[in-house]
C-alpha cells in the first residue's frame, strides 16, 4: 500500500467498517470480492480500524457467505488493518473447525485477525437443514459451543494435552467478540468478560438495554479489564444531503423486500419509494432503520456526536448498502473525515 495509516476518531473513539460484501443488480459475486477488496484497501488509507465481513447464506444480494475465505482474501491484499467477522454464526460450524480457520487466518496474518461470533443461523430454516443445523435448536447451546472454542484456543495444559487440538489455533491470541441483537449475546459477553457488539443497524429497539445488560454484567477477564461496546450503525454519507437520501433508497428498497420475504441482489437507487411502499411498510423501515445515518458530511457528523453520546460507545462499525460502487467508497471516504474530525 505504501502508505501510513492515520488515526480515525471522533470524539475518543475508534471507527470501523461491517462489508456485507453486497451483490449488486446485474454484477456477480466475483465484481463484489474486487469491491470488498478495493473498500478494505481505501479503509486502511483512510484509518479505519477494523474490516469485518458477515456470514450468511441464501441470500442473492449478499457474498461473503464463505466468511473465513473472504477475510483472508481482505487479509491478503492488505497490510495493517484489523479484518475478521462480523459475525461467524457459530452454531452453524462445529467448533474445532473455526478455531482451525481463525487459527490458519492468525498464523498468515498475525496480529490482524478478529473473531466475531454470533448465535443466530443467518439464514431461514431450509437454509439451516441444509447446513446441517438440527431445526429445533435455538442457540440455547452457544455458551457451550463457545466454552468448547475457546478450549481449542487455549494454549496446551497437562502432561498428556488434549485428544483433539485444533492445529493451526491452539495458543494463538485471536480476540473474540460476541455479536448480538438482544440481551442473550450481552448478558453473556458481560460474565465472560468479553467485547460485545450490537447490531442497531438493523434492530435498533433494544441497543440500549442490551448496553446496560452487558455493562452491568461484566467482570474483568483476561481479555478485558472493562467494558468494551461497539455499536453497528449504518451510514450513506454524500455531498448533499439529497444526494444521500436518494443513494439510501437502494438500502431501504432492500430491507423492504426483507420484511415482504423477498431476496434479491441490492437495486439501484431511485428518486422515491412513494408508490413502492405502503404507509405501513415504509413505518417498518424507517423504524427498523432508525439507526441509519444518511446524509452530508454535517448531518452525519451531527448524528454520529448523538449516537456516540447516547450509547456510550467505545467504537463505532458502520455498513453501508450503496449500489454504485464509487459513491460508496466516497460515503466511507466522508465518514473517515468526520471521524478524523475534519
Amino acid at each position: 500500500m505504501g502508505q501510513v495509516r492515520r488515526s480515525n476518531r471522533m470524539l475518543g473513539i475508534p471507527v470501523s467498517i461491517l462489508d456485507l460484501a453486497p451483490i449488486v443488480r446485474g454484477a456477480t459475486a466475483a465484481d463484489s470480492f474486487r469491491n470488498t477488496l478495493d473498500l478494505a484497501r481505501h479503509a486502511e488509507q483512510w484509518g479505519y480500524n477494523r474490516y469485518w465481513l458477515a456470514e450468511h447464506h441464501n441470500m442473492p444480494g449478499i457474498a461473503s457467505s464463505a466468511t473465513s475465505v473472504v477475510i483472508g482474501y481482505v487479509a491478503a491484499g492488505t497490510e495493517k488493518i484489523r479484518v475478521g467477522s462480523g459475525g461467524v454464526m457459530l452454531p452453524n460450524h462445529a467448533p474445532l473447525v473455526i478455531a482451525e480457520q481463525f487459527g490458519t487466518l492468525e498464523s498468515l496474518y498475525p496480529g490482524r485477525i478478529d473473531l466475531g461470533l454470533g448465535r443466530a443461523p443467518g439464514s431461514d430454516q431450509l437454509t439451516a437443514r441444509a447446513l446441517r443445523r438440527s431445526l429445533g435448536n435455538d442457540g440455547d447451546d452457544f455458551p457451550e459451543l463457545l466454552e468448547e472454542l475457546r478450549a481449542y484456543l487455549k494454549p496446551p495444559s497437562g502432561v498428556h494435552g488434549a485428544k483433539v487440538r485444533a492445529v493451526p489455533g491452539e495458543g494463538l491470541d485471536i480476540p473474540i467478540w460476541l455479536l448480538g441483537s438482544s440481551g442473550f449475546s450481552a448478558r453473556l459477553a458481560g460474565q465472560l468478560g468479553l467485547p460485545f457488539a450490537f447490531a442497531s443497524h438493523f434492530a435498533p429497539d433494544y441497543l440500549l438495554p442490551a448496553l446496560d445488560i452487558y455493562r452491568s454484567s461484566f467482570r474483568p477477564s483476561e481479555a478485558l479489564d472493562k467494558p468494551y461496546a461497539m455499536v453497528g450503525i449504518h451510514v450513506v454519507a454524500a455531498d448533499t444531503d439529497e444526494e444521500a437520501r436518494r443513494l439510501a433508497t437502494s438500502h431501504e428498497f432492500q430491507f423492504l423486500n426483507i420484511i415482504r420475504g423477498r431476496s434479491g441482489q441490492l437495486s439501484p437507487p431511485v428518486d422515491s419509494l412513494d408508490g413502492v411502499w405502503s404507509e405501513y411498510e415504509k413505518s417498518i423501515v424507517r423504524q427498523q432503520l432508525s439507526y441509519s445515518v444518511v446524509g452530508s458530511k454535517q448531518t452525519v457528523r451531527d448524528r454520529l456526536r448523538q449516537i456516540v453520546s447516547e450509547t456510550g460507545a467505545d467504537e463505532l462499525i458502520a455498513a453501508g448498502q450503496i449500489y454504485d460502487h464509487a459513491a460508496r467508497l466516497r460515503s466511507y471516504e466522508l465518514l473517515a473525515e468526520v471521524a478524523r474530525g475534519e
